[in-house]
C-alpha cells in the first residue's frame, strides 16, 4: 500500500537498493537560498516534514501508535514463552523501550535465521532477540547496543567428556547450536559471505586435530535436548542462556568453563532508518539512566552483563 509522501521540491529520488534488499533513502538535496529568511522557512519546513512524515521509520511508528519486534522466543531467559504469552528480559527491554517513544509494543515470534532478512524486507521495525553485534552483521543492519554476554559451554552431568570451551577437547566431538548464531560460526568452514567463520575448526586443523561436528538446530531448546539425549557431547550458546539451561535441566546439564569472547548484544535496526534508530538510542540511554534498565537485568539474573551505556555500531573487528 503507498503511504503520502511529505516532500520538498525538488522530489526525492531513491538510490537503487543495496544488498539485502532494504530501499536505501537518498538525503534531500539543499537549494541554497538568496536571502536568510527564505532559508530560515525552508529549514523549518524540513524539520516539520521529518517529525510528521508518516514515510519515515518512526513516523510510521508514531501514526500506528505500535512499534513491531521480532523475537526467536526459544532463548530463555532472554526471549521465550509461557504459555502462549512471550516473556523474558529482551521482551521487558523492548516493552520500556516503547512505552519511552509512547507507542505500544508488538511482539513477534520469528525464527533466529529469519529475522535479519525480514527486517531488510521492512516486515518488522526492529528485533531485540539476543543479536551479537558483528562487524558482518552491521553491514546490513544498524545496532543499538545493550548488554554484554560471551559464549558458554553446557554439557553432561558430571562432564564424563571432559570437555572445555578454552582448548582442544572439543574437536572431534559433536557440538549442538542454534542456526544462525556466532557460536554456529565458530562450527563453519570460511567463506566469501562469512571470512571470521571457522576459528574453532582452524584451531582443531591448526592442532592436526579433527574438526568439531557442528549440530545446528532450530531453536536453543532443541540444541539443550539433543544434549541431553546424548545425541550431542556439548552445547555452545551464549552465557545468559547456557546459564539458564543448566539451572533448568533438573540437575542433568552443567557449565563447562568460563564464558569467552565476550561481545554486545544489539537492538537490530533496518539500515537508514536513521530517526527510529535515534530514538531507540535515546531511550536506551533513559532506562540506563533511570535505573528501570537495572531492574530488568537484575529480575531476569543477568546484571552480570550490564552496561552502563549504549553505542551504536559497536562491533570490533575479528
Amino acid at each position: 500500500m503507498s503511504r503520502p509522501r511529505c516532500r520538498l521540491t525538488p522530489p526525492v529520488r531513491p538510490l537503487p537498493p543495496p544488498r539485502g534488499g532494504a530501499l536505501r533513502p537518498r538525503p534531500l538535496a539543499r537549494r541554497l537560498i538568496a536571502t536568510g529568511l527564505t532559508a530560515l522557512t525552508a529549514a523549518f519546513t524540513l524539520s516539520a516534514c521529518q517529525d510528521s512524515d508518516p514515510a519515515s521509520a518512526l513516523g510510521r511508528v508514531k501514526k500506528a501508535d505500535k512499534i513491531f519486534i521480532a523475537t526467536d522466543a526459544l532463548y530463555p531467559p532472554n526471549e521465550f514463552k509461557q504459555g502462549e504469552q512471550i516473556v523474558g528480559f529482551d521482551v521487558d527491554l523492548g516493552t520500556a523501550i516503547a512505552r519511552k517513544l509512547g507507542v505500544k509494543p508488538e511482539f513477534q515470534d520469528v525464527k533466529f535465521e529469519s529475522i535479519m532478512p525480514a527486517l531488510s524486507e521492512g516486515k518488522y521495525d526492529l528485533s531485540l532477540s539476543s543479536f551479537t553485534d558483528t562487524k558482518e552483521r552491521e553491514s546490513r543492519l544498524d545496532f543499538v547496543t545493550y548488554l554484554s554476554a560471551g559464549t558458554m559451554l553446557l554439557v553432561r552431568k558430571g562432564n564424563p567428556k571432559r570437555l572445555r570451551p578454552d582448548d582442544l577437547s572439543l574437536c572431534g566431538k559433536r557440538v549442538a547450536v542454534e542456526k544462525g548464531t556466532t557460536q554456529e560460526d565458530e562450527l563453519t568452514p570460511e567463506s566469501a559471505t562469512k571470512p571470521n567463520a571457522g576459528s574453532r575448526r582452524a584451531a582443531c586443523k591448526n592442532a592436526g586435530r579433527p574438526a568439531p561436528i557442528g549440530l545446528s538446530f532450530d531453536d536453543q531448546a532443541a540444541a539443550n535436548a539433543a544434549l541431553a539425549k546424548g545425541r550431542a557431547d556439548g552445547v555452545l550458546a551464549d552465557a545468559p542462556s547456557v546459564t539458564y539451561g543448566a539451572k533448568q535441566s533438573a540437575g542433568r546439564l552443567e557449565v563447562s568453563g568460563q564464558a569467552y569472547g565476550n561481545a554486545l548484544y544489539g537492538i537490530a535496526i533496518p539500515k537508514h532508518h536513521d530517526d527510529l534508530r535515534g530514538a531507540v538510542f535515546k531511550a536506551v540511554k533513559e532506562l540506563m539512566n533511570d535505573g528501570v534498565y537495572k531492574r530488568i537485568t537484575e529480575k531476569w539474573g543477568i546484571s552480570g552483563g550490564a552496561v552502563t551505556e549504549p553505542k551504536i555500531n559497536a562491533a570490533q573487528p575479528t
